[in-house]
């Protein structure tokens, strides 16, 4: 088992930023390619961005690409989601995910997911 745990949410205005974390804990965090995925209310959750075991092959949502970096610290068990140039439009709940395979975008294949951290932007 691994547990999750995001933070790092809250309100920011357009063109701002936030960096949210998210905390491992469990089995060996750096056996599981990690992933973010956000979902607003009464829509399907959507893929950000993931990243693998090593901390390579950073993949993005062509929504954030150029915003948003993915990056992890193994020996921290953490994992993170720099937010740059925010805009209203980003609004959402975001949730890590962890997956011992690399498929990012399938969420159906992360076994393990965070309660999620609430992000506000303003216009």
């Amino acid at each position: 088992q691994v547990q999750l745990v995001e933070s790092g949410g809250g309100l920011v205005q357009a063109g701002g930023s936030l960096r949210l974390s998210c905390a491992a804990s469990g089995r060996t965090f750096s056996s599981y390619a990690m992933g973010w995925f956000r979902q607003a209310p009464g829509k399907e959750r959507e893929f950000i961005a993931a990243i693998r075991w090593s901390g390579g092959n950073p993949y993005y949502a062509a929504s954030v690409q150029g915003r948003f970096t993915i990056s992890r610290d193994n020996a921290k068990n953490t994992g993170y989601l720099q937010m740059n140039s925010l805009k209203p439009e980003d609004k959402d709940v975001y949730y890590c995910a962890a997956s011992n395979r690399w498929v990012p975008t399938n969420e159906v294949l992360y076994h393990y997911w965070g309660q999620g951290t609430q992000v506000t932007v303003s216009s």
